[in-house]
């Protein structure tokens, strides 16, 4: 019997042996409400009437062999006696009075049948309770973040502003055969995307933090993960193509510009309909391939001349204290050859860094984007800080750079706060902000 039949056939045989019914704060489903009506269980109304007294041979059988307090002198019903038996029974203390065992079997036999009848029932409807559940091989994970910021746009007073926003989201992740993985993300969120790009900078913004869900619940991503081989596939909407390509990039970047290291466009290929595909081939090196159809779930098609559609791949190499990913992307409008490395030497903090060169085709010129960034324990705590382009741009552009500074501190191992600090670079005066995360996770 599992633990949660235990916990419910517990109540039973003790409200059984006081004479009670079951109420309902001992088992609140409606599956059981028909539970007493059930013409396959025995009734209260044959439980016998009659107790035993001091002085009856099986009143003080039982006193004896299990020092009960109920046989205090006073009588007890059949049923409290037989409920005495039953455990002695089950507890095993009774196999050195066999004989008495055996007698005291046959004298309260009718009450042990019914107690046996209610169990069994209760097992059986609980069965099919469980049946019908949640999956047993259903994981549930979750997050929730909560953002308070202040941040002040290009040095005017009009764009200065101290903002809250939360994100929620949990994963539903469900194994069939061990070896696979459905996963699905649902949250919800209540940050807000400005219409005026050149104005609309808050932090919120400037992070990606959450989802602009304007706090409704919905799914974000569904995907489904399993091996081939050697091989681990995913195929899902709203997925990277590069979910299971690897990547050194190794620095947690508050400014979401400065993400992947700069080559979010090829080490980090996004996606929508998406077919991701990975594998290891042992002494360190990986190798990845996705490709996703951004309007996949539009008329536009998948793979379609009207779609625009992403290809991809990456190789990597990683070893005890450094690790190298190349990529390359082909985005539909522009393609891209990404790199990242991280280097973690002893005694100093992680060094991280990135470029990506982009080939787009509406322009005769490349772009180029890079960041670099350091992540060291400090105290309880990891401290990060990322500098670098915060865009691709072409030999004739002016580069604007955008910094950021954090620190990740755990108060639990469910509670961490992220206090940081960011500037990014506009083309009149810079943009500012400060602020604190506070995550927890369940």
């Amino acid at each position: 019997m599992k633990l949660f039949q235990k916990l419910i056939a517990a109540p039973a045989l003790i409200s059984l042996a006081s004479g009670f019914a079951i109420n309902a704060a001992e088992i609140n489903s409606t599956d059981l409400s028909d539970y007493s009506n059930s013409n396959d269980l025995v009734s209260l109304g044959d439980f016998k009437s009659d107790t035993l007294f001091p002085g009856d041979w099986a009143y003080d059988s039982l006193k004896d062999l299990t020092n009960s307090p109920k046989f205090n002198g006073n009588s007890v019903s059949r049923l409290e006696a037989a409920a005495e038996l039953s455990n002695l029974i089950a507890g095993g203390e009774g196999l050195m009075n066999g004989a008495a065992i055996d007698r005291l079997s046959d004298e309260l036999g009718s009450e042990l049948a019914i107690m046996k009848g209610r169990v069994d029932g209760l097992e059986a409807r609980v069965n099919g309770i469980e049946a019908g559940s949640f999956s047993e091989t259903t994981t549930f994970k979750g997050v929730g973040e909560f953002l308070i910021g202040a941040s002040s746009n290009g040095g005017t007073d009009s764009d200065e502003a101290v903002m809250a926003h939360y994100h929620y989201s949990f994963d539903l992740n469900t194994s069939f055969t061990g070896e696979d993985k459905l996963n699905v993300e649902i949250s919800s969120g209540n940050q807000i995307t400005s219409a005026n790009s050149d104005t609309g900078r808050t932090v919120g913004e400037v992070l990606d933090f959450g989802e602009p869900a304007s706090d409704a619940l919905r799914i974000e991503d569904i995907n489904y993960t399993f091996p081939v081989g050697e091989w681990k596939l995913s195929v899902g909407e709203s997925m990277d193509a590069s979910k299971n390509w690897p990547n050194a990039c190794a620095v947690n970047n508050i400014v979401d510009a400065l993400g992947d290291c700069g080559a979010a466009n090829s080490v980090d290929l996004s996606g929508d309909i998406s077919f991701s595909a990975g594998r290891s081939f042992g002494d360190g090196w990986d190798v990845g391939i996705g490709v996703s159809a951004n309007d996949g779930e539009t008329a536009k098609g998948m793979f379609t001349k009207e779609g625009a559609d992403y290809y991809g791949a990456a190789l990597g190499y990683s070893s005890d204290n450094y690790a190298v990913t190349l990529a390359y992307s082909d985005k539909d409008n522009a393609s891209y050859w990404g790199a990242t490395a991280a280097y973690a030497p002893d005694g100093f903090p992680t060094i991280s860094g990135g470029v990506e060169f982009g080939n787009p085709e509406s322009s005769s010129e490349n772009t180029t984007q890079y960041v670099v960034g350091l992540s060291s324990d400090l105290g309880e705590g990891n401290l990060s800080a990322s500098l670098g382009t915060k865009s691709g741009y072409t030999d004739s552009q002016t580069e604007l750079y955008a910094y950021d500074v954090s620190y990740s501190y755990p108060l639990n191992d469910a509670m961490t706060i992220t206090p940081f600090v960011y500037v990014v670079e506009q083309t009149g005066d810079d943009d500012t902000g400060i602020g604190v995360i506070t995550s927890f996770k369940f």
